[in-house]
């Protein structure tokens, strides 16, 4: 409970601090949507897309991005794995967390490239790419549809080519 009384005190100073809710998109402390600003930067600094991410992932992904594995909630800080797969790779920009988030194209791809470059930097493969807002546009358009399938496919596939992907 303390680590969630004091990711809420951080996303509230963010918030406060007001660059990060020019961002816009479904906040999570407050219950509601953001409406990005007119002004609100293309690319949002490191300090911006934390937020974002204490906004709108930390909630359910904890500020460390563990997760709760008993809550069926994933352990972000191994999401670099489902990047050895292509499928991986849209998989993971079209959950429905991230497609209910309320993020733009460009959050989404400034916030996936964060957490992989922060939080699951150690499971991230050698020449991964950033992704674009581009990329991230076509990925959700093609989001699954049945989320648990799409995970089971991507976990067989893994299987089959000797990943470890949990």
């Amino acid at each position: 409970m303390k680590t969630a009384a004091r990711v809420l005190a951080l996303a509230l100073t963010l918030v406060a601090a007001g660059p990060a809710a020019a961002l816009g998109g479904q906040n999570m402390v407050l219950g509601r949507m953001v409406t990005p600003r007119a002004d609100a930067p293309s690319v949002a600094p490191t300090t911006h897309v934390r937020a974002l991410y204490l906004l709108h992932c930390a909630g359910c992904h904890r500020a460390d991005g563990a997760g709760a594995p008993e809550a069926y909630v994933p352990d972000l800080r191994q999401a670099g794995r489902f990047l050895a797969l292509p499928e991986g790779r849209r998989y993971l920009v079209s959950v429905p967390g991230v497609m209910g988030a309320g993020l733009s194209d460009a959050q989404v791809a400034q916030l996936s490239n964060w957490l992989l470059a922060t939080l699951a930097a150690p499971s991230v493969p050698a020449g991964h790419q950033p992704y674009t807002a581009a990329e991230v546009a076509t990925a959700r358009a093609q989001a699954p549809v049945d989320v648990a399938q799409a995970r089971r496919g991507l976990m067989q596939q893994a299987q089959a080519r000797g990943l470890p992907l949990d």
